[in-house]
């Protein structure tokens, strides 16, 4: 006797549960079926160096004319797979993208890590890289100070963009229509009695990160905490990144400040260097540390 039999009659909300449960179970049995054949598809385009006609990627996966073409079709319409004018499949673009966007993230992990490590050294503070993301800037990286009194890194905290460093840090340098979508994403709700709550206070703030180079976060997501941050940029002059130094406001007092934000930017113009980045019409921020 199999696992789906019954002994004895199926009446009323018996019988309907039953095939609820079994009809729920062959739905997610062939929504996964259809998924791994899909990466089959995939990786057997990507095994060979040729372009592949459908009845040739049916008899490796042996399957079904019809069912490779549907597969194919869906593949295709999202750019995973192209079709040349022959009718035969390749890999598409939109993996090279995907794949590409997945390797920078590694890379931008591995490639702050020392300047984050160094930073610590020169602080004795935690530093952090973080990436915005949906309102929220998002730790990909650390390098914890190593006094009794720190700031506790963890990689994958959040925090919110309009009132960390690191956030100011982004935020400044995005198109105004970028941080239209930040600010509506996360409404501007007070977390210490220093935070900035109005769109008005938050752009005057954001145009003095640019007159100075670097962001500061006063005590504003926490009472006693100072962090001071700047953006990162890539090859194409883009803010991709920001990296931040946060430690106790009785450490990082304000005429300390320029001090952690000359090395907060060296740290940055050396990494956005590495990321392919050549200053040109932007002056070079540490030069503005005094404004």
């Amino acid at each position: 006797m199999n696992s789906h039999s019954y002994c004895g009659p199926i009446h009323g909300n018996t019988l309907r549960e039953w095939r609820m449960t079994h009809s729920s179970s062959e739905r997610t049995t062939y929504r996964v079926q259809v998924l791994e054949r899909a990466i089959n598809v995939l990786q057997t385009l990507a095994d060979d160096p040729r372009e592949l006609a459908a009845a040739e990627i049916a008899g490796r996966l042996s399957l079904h004319k019809s069912t490779i073409h549907r597969l194919l079709m869906v593949l295709d319409r999202h750019g995973l797979i192209r079709r040349s004018e022959a009718g035969r499949y390749a890999l598409g673009l939109r993996l090279f993208e995907l794949g590409n966007r997945a390797v920078k993230g590694v890379r931008l992990r591995e490639q702050a890590q020392p300047y984050l490590e160094r930073l610590t050294r020169e602080t004795g503070e935690t530093a952090h890289v973080c990436v915005l993301d949906k309102g929220d800037m998002l730790s990909i990286a650390h390098a914890e100070g190593l006094r009794s009194v720190r700031m506790p890194a963890t990689v994958g905290r959040r925090t919110p963009a309009y009132c960390s460093a690191v956030g100011k840090a982004m935020l400044a340098y995005l198109p105004q229509a970028a941080v239209d979508d930040v600010l509506a994403a996360r409404p501007l709700s007070a977390l210490t009695d220093k935070t900035i709550v109005t769109r008005a206070a938050l752009l005057a703030d954001l145009h003095q990160v640019r007159m100075r180079g670097y962001a500061i976060d006063n005590e504003e997501i926490e009472k006693g905490l100072r962090c001071v941050g700047a953006p990162v940029r890539n090859y194409s002059g883009h803010v991709v990144a920001a990296i931040s130094v946060a430690g106790p406001a009785f450490r990082i007092t304000r005429s300390r400040v320029p001090v952690v934000a000359h090395a907060v930017l060296a740290a940055t113009s050396k990494l956005s260097a590495e990321l392919g980045y050549r200053r040109r019409e932007h002056g070079d921020a540490r030069s503005q540390i005094a404004r």
